[in-house]
């Protein structure tokens, strides 16, 4: 039961959440909605607001709009080789928000607020796994 590829650093090595890391291996964007009130998450929760605590895996599309974003010239150690980096919140078109990085193939001056986005899982150097913010593929 493990999560200790996800991200550039790893702070939990098990969680109830270890479907997620695996989802995202197979090229998946998965979060998780409440069987009793139909809240969709994501990233994936295992207890709901609602407190029923019975969830289910759902596949999301990927498909977003930016919300808002910024760009970071510094960062926490971890990141200092990226920065400068822009973050960016989009909202799934199914309906939830993701924080996330914008690939840094999208230029400076192509980000606009409401621009169509997808979320895509990353494979890191050392197998590790994150997501990002690209443009679509139909670009």
């Amino acid at each position: 039961m493990g999560f200790a590829r996800f991200g550039k650093i790893s702070y939990v090595s098990e969680t109830k959440l270890q479907d997620f890391e695996k989802s995202l291996e197979a090229g998946k964007i998965m979060g998780t909605k409440c069987k009793k009130c139909g809240r969709l998450y994501f990233p994936p929760r295992v207890d709901c607001g609602c407190m029923k605590g019975e969830i289910e895996w759902v596949e999301l599309g990927g498909d977003c709009r930016l919300k808002t974003f910024t760009t970071l010239h510094f960062a926490p150690a971890s990141f200092r080789y990226e920065a400068p980096y822009t973050l960016g919140v989009a909202q799934f078109e199914e309906g939830p928000t993701v924080l996330a990085p914008l690939s840094k193939e999208i230029r400076e001056d192509e980000i606009k607020i409401g621009m169509s986005l997808r979320l895509v899982p990353v494979e890191l150097m050392g197998g590790r796994m994150i997501y990002e913010l690209r443009l679509p593929e139909s670009r």
